[in-house]
């Protein structure tokens, strides 16, 4: 099984291949592992007080890797204690390791400093990320390196590090052969770490954009702009950023040094992340809330809501051939279902382009405290069916995946002609815009305007227009491949 894993990566185009020997149900043939291999190796047999599975003893485990050192593997990996117990042989490298799998810990110098007096090629130091922080020191110490330096974090707080350590001068990242076999906290697979990050081409040169947000291990963002950069021919990567409410600025701050050239904002962040910009669009001020930070040429932060535009430019696209010709909104009755951040920016637009916006949340305060702010009305939850309108919006999470059965607006309500747009979009064809097609109403998915804020995003982030069809194409895609998991 092992020869047959290490040929189909080579046939994905992996380059360097570990083979964890301490996985193996028995003592490994290792001539029969090396032997034809059709990429270079790194043999690493962990021991269990190091999180291995090695249960053999350490004399063989000593002994396995004397010989697949004896046997010319291109890289052995040896534990930092382990560094003048198992000599230098021929041409294999060696790889001095340590792993913390608790914390980052404060003397992460002074560690990779000891490791370089154990005959190293490369040093390998990997630890668990317990905040924001912790990735940009331990990048800070790969970059000032002065023994080549394999370095990142764990965890789903380390994930960004595990991308962006090529950038700043790691020579190797770790991934596994599928999601479905993690070796590590917080580790991609092969083919996430290839195909949606494109880690081969990422050098000293390549810019960084990410996603803040608090979760945020779930997002397409990522997909969707690495896509687009790909397609581009853009030397840029996108990362989620897991950063918690009450330390985002000083993590903005801190990730300064990582040169970040934009953010997508996602939940508890966008009011917060407003603090961060010099420069403010009108819609930021007037919604107070920012989904979008980036830097101009001037080196100014900037802050932007591309969910107001990308929101108008949906509604518009159902009714025109123009989807910028919001004149469409004039007079229209509008019933907005939720009242939270997205729920805000699109009501925005609905009330400044002439619509009559009621809104109903099943948080009666919520709704009544947002139509305040925007000058309309406020209904119950209860009421919401008895109101006329001539657009319907979702802003609710009803009927997101898993819970696709769902919807937040009995069918019986639904009216011919009228346009339903549900902001949820996964699934795209949610159970309302079923609902709604079977009776003649006009839809428009919650992609479309996934999409448009995130190309306007691209545009603010890179300077260039967004290929609109080629990240729809890309998020139906991961979309229809969620719905077959």
């Amino acid at each position: 099984m092992v020869v047959a894993e290490h040929r189909a990566l080579a046939e994905r185009g992996a380059e360097l291949v570990e083979l964890r020997l301490d996985w193996l149900s028995k003592v490994p043939d290792l001539n029969r592992l090396v032997k034809d291999r059709p990429t270079p190796v790194i043999v690493t047999c962990r021991r269990q007080q190091d999180r291995g599975r090695w249960r053999g003893s350490e004399d063989q485990r000593l002994a396995i890797l004397r010989s697949a050192i004896v046997a010319g593997v291109e890289y052995v990996d040896i534990e930092e204690d382990l560094g003048k117990v198992i000599p230098r042989y021929g041409d294999t490298k060696r790889i001095i390791s340590h792993h913390n799998f608790e914390e980052t810990p404060d003397d992460l110098e002074k560690i990779r400093d000891r490791m370089a007096q154990m005959d190293p090629d490369y040093i390998k130091l990997v630890t668990m990320a317990n905040s924001p922080s912790d990735c940009v020191r331990m990048l800070k110490l790969v970059a000032d390196s002065p023994v080549p330096m394999i370095g990142f974090c764990m965890g789903e707080l380390g994930l960004s590090s595990r991308v962006l350590c090529g950038k700043y001068g790691s020579p190797i990242t770790y991934a596994t052969f599928s999601s479905d076999r993690e070796l590590a906290p917080g580790q991609l697979s092969f083919e996430d770490m290839k195909s949606n990050y494109h880690y081969d081409r990422i050098n000293s040169e390549t810019q960084v954009f990410g996603v803040l947000g608090d979760p945020v291990a779930h997002s397409l963002s990522p997909l969707i702009h690495n896509s687009a950069f790909q397609e581009m021919g853009l030397n840029c990567v996108y990362v989620p950023f897991r950063v918690a409410r009450h330390v985002l600025l000083d993590t903005l701050k801190e990730f300064e040094w990582l040169d970040v050239r934009g953010y997508s904002v996602t939940i508890p962040h966008k009011e917060e992340a407003i603090k961060k910009a010099t420069l403010k669009d009108p819609s930021v001020i007037d919604i107070g809330a920012a989904n979008t930070l980036y830097m101009d040429d001037g080196d100014n932060w900037n802050a932007s809501n591309t969910d107001y535009l990308a929101a108008l430019e949906t509604i518009a696209a159902a009714f025109t051939d123009d989807p910028e010709d919001f004149r469409c909104l004039a007079g229209k009755r509008v019933l907005m279902l939720g009242a939270g951040g997205v729920a805000r920016a699109i009501g925005m637009g609905i009330t400044r382009n002439g619509g009559a916006l009621t809104i109903a949340s099943r948080t009666h305060k919520r709704a009544t405290a947002l139509a305040e702010q925007l000058g309309c009305k406020s209904i119950l939850w209860e009421n919401r069916g008895s109101e006329f309108a001539d657009i319907l919006v979702n802003c609710t999470p009803v009927g997101m995946h898993p819970n696709v059965d769902e919807s937040p607006f009995e069918p019986q309500w639904l009216r011919e002609g009228m346009l339903v747009f549900d902001t949820v979009y996964s699934p795209e064809n949610t159970y309302l815009l079923k609902q709604a097609r079977e009776r003649d109403c006009m839809t428009a998915t919650g992609i479309e305007m996934f999409i448009r804020q995130a190309a306007q995003q691209f545009n603010y982030f890179t300077g260039h227009d967004a290929p609109l069809e080629h990240m729809r194409e890309t998020i139906r895609q991961a979309i229809s491949a969620v719905k077959l998991n």
